[in-house]
């Protein structure tokens, strides 16, 4: 028993000094390649086991000839075992390399292509990771883009918007200077419509430059659904009336929701708006409001004919128009923009729009109030 102890302690040492010169080695050169890496630990750990069975065997007092072949068995083996971890330690070198220009090329040009080559688990899990995040920056680039034209479209829509009431403005003014005017109630009237147009305009510029900020301060209270469909109606009469629209109410329950009303009335005013001017004469709106599970879905259903199925996504971008039979005689395109803003500020709202038979369908999700 005491000699086997005897043998176990020599190997230990031998090994242990083996191991320990070569995590020395392996110190110096962490800044090198894996490929340098990966031979050091393969040649830490032959010659750990070389160092440990030739510590054994001359503790032994082996004679000559028998410590000699000890020692061209032992290191024949050593040999091979290097030669075969270096092998296969190459195709582990070659991963990385594949995997590294993958990287450098995902780097210049943001497409991310895993390498062929099957790889160990950790190189597979990192080449996963690239993908996925490959994936995300191509859907960041592809909003960043529709984000920069749908303000390159703002801008023009805008500047269009704002050039043709000033122009009626200036031409107006300029005539009441030099008095040439018969009616100069009517083109004070007509300066005053400009005006409050023009106001309109910039009011929901502001309160789109509010929303994108992050800046939209909401005050919820619990308010009636029925309240707020009966309001947003009310302010909708009149046009509706000089528009020759229909609008119908159905019957709405008095379902509590946590809105800021304010907003929210704005919010179906929009929708209210939107829908009756995109609605022929003699057509129909109609506003209706559901309790699904814990959800109230608010509607607003107009004639406008339909809207094309590649349009539908970009219905609540900034400055979308659409077609120009859906375009409005005024408006920049922000109202539908601040719909949606306005409504995922609430917590869990949401805003989506549908073709229905005759026209289009806007839904306002918002979570029913906790009791």
């Amino acid at each position: 028993m005491g000699d086997m102890l005897l043998i176990a302690l020599y190997a230990f040492l031998g090994a242990a000094g083996a191991g320990l010169l070569g995590d020395l080695v392996l110190r110096m050169l962490r800044r090198r390649s894996v490929a340098v890496s990966l031979a050091v630990v393969a040649t830490v750990a032959v010659t750990a086991m070389l160092a440990g069975t030739l510590a054994v065997a001359w503790a032994m007092f082996l004679s000559p000839h028998d410590l000699s072949v000890v020692t061209t068995v032992v290191a024949m083996a050593a040999v091979v075992s290097l030669g075969t971890a270096l092998l296969l330690g190459r195709r582990v070198v070659l991963s990385c390399r594949e995997l590294a220009v993958a990287a450098r090329d995902f780097g210049e040009g943001g497409v991310f292509t895993a390498p062929s080559l099957p790889a160990p688990a950790e190189l597979a899990a990192l080449s996963r990771e690239l993908a996925s995040t490959g994936r995300r920056l191509a859907e960041s680039r592809e909003r960043e883009r529709a984000l920069e034209a749908s303000r390159r479209e703002l801008v023009a829509w805008i500047s269009h918007d704002l050039r043709t009431p000033l122009a009626g403005l200036r031409a107006m003014s300029e005539a009441l200077e030099d008095g040439v005017v018969d009616d100069p109630d009517r083109y004070h009237r007509q300066i005053r419509t400009e005006v409050d147009r023009l106001n309109g305009m910039v009011g929901d510029l502001f309160e789109l430059s509010r929303i994108h900020a992050g800046a939209l301060a909401l005050s919820p209270v619990r308010v009636s659904v029925h309240d707020l469909v009966g309001d947003a109606l009310a302010g909708a009469v009149p046009l509706a009336r000089a528009q020759g629209v229909r609008l119908v109410g159905e019957p709405v329950a008095s379902v509590p929701v946590d809105v800021d009303g304010r907003e929210m009335t704005r919010v179906l005013a929009n929708l209210l708006v939107n829908a009756i001017r995109h609605t022929p004469a003699d057509g129909t709106v109609a506003v209706a409001a559901e309790h699904r599970d814990d959800s109230v879905v608010l509607s607003v259903t107009d004639g406008c004919g339909g809207i094309p199925e590649d349009e539908l996504p970009r219905v609540f971008d900034t400055g979308w128009r659409g077609s120009e039979a859906r375009t409005p005689p005024a408006g920049a395109g922000l109202g539908l923009a601040i719909v949606r803003g306005i409504v995922e500020a609430h917590e869990g709202g949401r805003a989506d729009v549908r073709n229905v038979a005759g026209g289009c369908c806007f839904e306002v999700t918002l979570p029913a109030a906790r009791s």
